[in-house]
Order: C-alpha cells, then structure tokens, then sequence
C-alpha cells in the first residue's frame, strides 16, 4: 500500500475512533494515522480497544488498534476523570486493550487503567 492511500484509509479508521471519543469525553484529539509495520506504512486497524495512560500533561483516556497504536485522545485530565471516560467508552462496547503498553506519537506508554 502507498503511504498516501494508509493515510487516507488511517484517517477514516481514526476518524470513527475520535466521534466515539468525542460521545464519551465532548473532546477527542486524532492522534495516529498510519503505522509503519515490517518497514511498510499501513493505515492504523479498523478495530477499537480502550485503556488510559499517563501523559506529561495528566492522564489521557484512549482509544488504540489491536496493535496498539492509539487513534484518539482525551485531554489530560485528573487520573479519576480519565477513568471515568474510560468506563463510558467501556459502557458503549469498545473492549479494553490487554496489552500492558501502547504507542502514541512516537513514545511507549504503559496502560494504568488496572492500577489500585
């Protein structure tokens, strides 16, 4: 696939991810677009997983493909109003990513929603 034709099918899958984002939270940031796997762009997957991480910022609820890569964002809010997003998206169907760590932009995070 050509990096122009990821970026254009990412967007839509992004897309959908950031008004279900925008339903659960009134804001959603599209993040990523395309990934690049086996040295090849490809658009980031149809699929949507939630979970919350830790930003420089605050925490962040998100919405990730199966692989991780992270579609859309809240804003940085406190920990307990990031997990409260997390439980609409949660309410709403989309599952919980169980993996212990995502990618956002070009940073690893670990996932903090399981934490006491």
């Amino acid at each position: 696939m050509q990096y122009f034709q990821a970026v254009q099918q990412g967007k839509q899958r992004a897309g959908k991810s950031q008004m279900r984002m925008f339903e659960a939270a009134g804001f959603g940031m599209l993040t990523l677009t395309t990934k690049k796997v086996d040295g090849k762009f490809q658009p980031v997957g149809d699929e949507d997983f939630t979970a919350v991480v830790k930003s420089d910022e605050g925490h962040v609820a998100i919405i990730v493909d199966k692989d991780g890569y992270t579609k859309t964002q809240s804003k940085a809010v406190e920990r307990d109003e990031a997990l409260a997003i997390y439980k609409k998206l949660r309410d709403s169907g989309v599952e919980e990513y169980p993996g212990k760590e995502i990618l956002i932009w070009t940073e690893t995070r670990p996932t903090i929603q399981n934490e006491s």
